[in-house]
């Protein structure tokens, strides 16, 4: 199933570690720009329902044009009303390079240990050494987890920050 949020969950604790460096927004951005290529090979009956984009090479292009959203998002804003959704307008350049390179790689390489149809290092290997290095039980559980501890991270970052404002 495209656009799965089990993807979102590293990216909860890359954030939650590393709040000023990595924009959790962009890393789920990057994650559903590459599965967009998946739903339509679905809705259109094409195989490999997994392929460009979820390559380490396609990858890179989605990391760009995430990049080039928030460009043009900024533009667009500066120019007419747009909602500050998730705060997005306080986010640096580089935090959303580094959010989206994270959100794009770390989906290619767990699309990669479940899905048969992915050749991650295309064009130069055909290959999937990553192909069922672990079990999906365990993928999900592991993503899962990881976005567990990120919300817990979060939350106990502001749990301290409101005692110190109170006390």
């Amino acid at each position: 199933m495209p656009i799965t949020p089990f993807h979102f969950g590293p990216g909860a604790l890359l954030q939650s570690v590393a709040p000023r460096h990595v924009s959790f927004l962009s890393f789920c951005a990057a994650n559903v720009l590459i599965d967009l290529e998946s739903l339509y090979n679905l809705v259109y009956r094409q195989h490999p329902v997994h392929a460009f984009f979820h390559t380490y090479l396609g990858a890179t292009l989605v990391i760009a044009a995430t990049g080039l959203l928030f460009l043009a998002c900024q533009w667009f804003a500066r120019r007419f009303w747009l909602p500050n959704l998730l705060g997005w307008r306080s986010l640096m350049h580089k935090q959303v390079l580094v959010g989206a390179a994270l959100g794009a790689y770390t989906h290619a390489a767990l699309d990669s240990v479940m899905h048969q149809d992915i050749q991650p290092l295309w064009p130069f290997s055909t290959s999937n050494a990553l192909l069922g290095v672990i079990s999906l039980g365990v993928l999900h559980t592991a993503c899962l987890a990881l976005g567990l501890l990120g919300l817990l991270i979060v939350a106990t970052r502001w749990f301290v920050a409101g005692e110190e404002k109170v006390g």
